[in-house]
């Protein structure tokens, strides 16, 4: 037991001092790109910065070990393995391309099998501020205000609004899952609730460092957060002092809807409002990822699709889609749906019908049948 607790304690040490690094190495870019570039395009080069660095230390100090991070392609062997690194290497890179945004984070986790999470850390580089399993302290909740509760800035759950009114209590937007986790570590709010979609590095490190907290963590149905699942999707969760728990989660079991998206599904809902508000960086694509549209190659990586995804066609401007369905099949989903857009200056509906291969973590094809809309003839 004595040597258990002594390799967790060193992993933990480990995932606090690469979180640490990597933040640094974050601050520096930020500074150094200042006036060149911004945005989606600073995120990008923090992302994929972060992650190298991570990746090198990783492979250095513990070479054994596999890993699933958000910025590398996913390798379905780790579902075997007996310790997965769980890697963010940038929460909230929206937030790290807005000048004076603290609300971003470095994730760290350590998946062990038989065991769960077993050792993590979220930086807050903005903030001078790391935090890791091995030694964060018990969280210190004000009694004397009313309940705060954060929530996404840009996709809250619509039913929270209810569940404030239930137990009273204060919403309270903010970026990354890692500051909103950390905020309710520090005691700045009281729960932390999402349910617009995540993935497993999105929460695995804030999980790690709130269960050591001795904060409650679970899924919005009350069941436990699984990580290193051979798909990575994991939509929604709850941290919150644990003395709250029973009545957030009565409040949430009265007005959370019954179900959640299949990940595959969820995937091919997340490019669809990328078609709409022209962010597509919760799009998972393939590097090798390819798109035809009626017959006509329109993406040849998954990197020019979301160049084209991200990409303001003043010809063609998507506003609305309406009358949604999916149907999922082995290794594919179909989305039918009705696109308003406004083309040359007039509003017009066109049918659109996707097929979309997505085999793993990853959506490898797009085929579109774009039509005129019957009621427009």
């Amino acid at each position: 037991m004595v040597e258990a607790m002594t390799d967790t304690t060193a992993d933990a040490r480990l995932a606090a001092e690469i979180a640490a690094a990597a933040g640094e190495l974050l601050l520096t870019l930020r500074v150094a790109e200042q006036g060149t570039v911004g945005g989606r395009e600073l995120g990008r080069r923090g992302d994929h910065a972060a992650n190298v660095f991570i990746l090198d230390r990783l492979a250095t100090d513990r070479p054994g070990d596999a890993v699933l991070s958000e910025e590398s392609v996913d390798d379905p062997d780790r579902v075997g393995a007996d310790r997965v690194w769980i890697v963010d290497p940038l929460d909230g890179s929206k937030e790290y391309g807005m000048p004076g945004r603290v609300d971003w984070a470095v994730h760290i986790a350590l998946w062990e099998s038989g065991r769960g999470l077993t050792a993590g850390a979220v930086a807050q580089p903005a903030v001078g501020a790391v935090y890791a399993t091995h030694d964060v302290p018990v969280a210190d909740h004000d009694d004397t205000r009313r309940l705060r509760i954060v929530i996404s800035g840009s996709r809250p759950p619509a039913f929270l609004a209810a569940v404030a009114r239930e137990v009273d209590a204060d919403l309270v937007p903010m970026g990354s899952a890692g500051a909103k986790a950390m905020a309710v570590v520090r005691g700045d709010a009281d729960a932390y609730v999402h349910a617009g979609g995540q993935w497993e590095w999105d929460s695995a490190a804030p999980v790690a460092v709130a269960q050591a907290a001795g904060l409650f963590c679970a899924r919005i149905d009350g069941s436990p957060l699984e990580y290193n699942r051979p798909h990575p999707y994991l939509p929604d969760l709850v941290i919150c002092r644990p003395d709250r728990a029973d009545i957030l989660m009565d409040a949430i079991a009265a007005h959370a809807p019954v179900s959640t998206d299949a990940p595959a599904v969820a995937m091919v809902r997340a490019y669809l409002r990328a078609v709409l508000t022209h962010d597509a960086s919760h799009v998972r694509l393939a590097v090798d990822a390819w798109s035809v549209e009626n017959g006509q190659r329109t993406g040849e990586s998954g990197a020019e699709i979301r160049d084209r995804l991200e990409r303001r066609d003043r010809g063609r401007s998507p506003r609305r889609i309406r009358d949604l369905t999916f149907r999922e099949h082995p290794g594919a989903v179909v989305a039918r749906y009705l696109l308003d857009v406004v083309a040359g200056g007039e509003p017009s509906t066109v049918s659109v019908t996707e097929h979309f291969t997505v085999p793993g973590a990853e959506i490898r094809s797009i085929v579109a049948i774009v039509e005129p809309h019957r009621k427009n003839s």
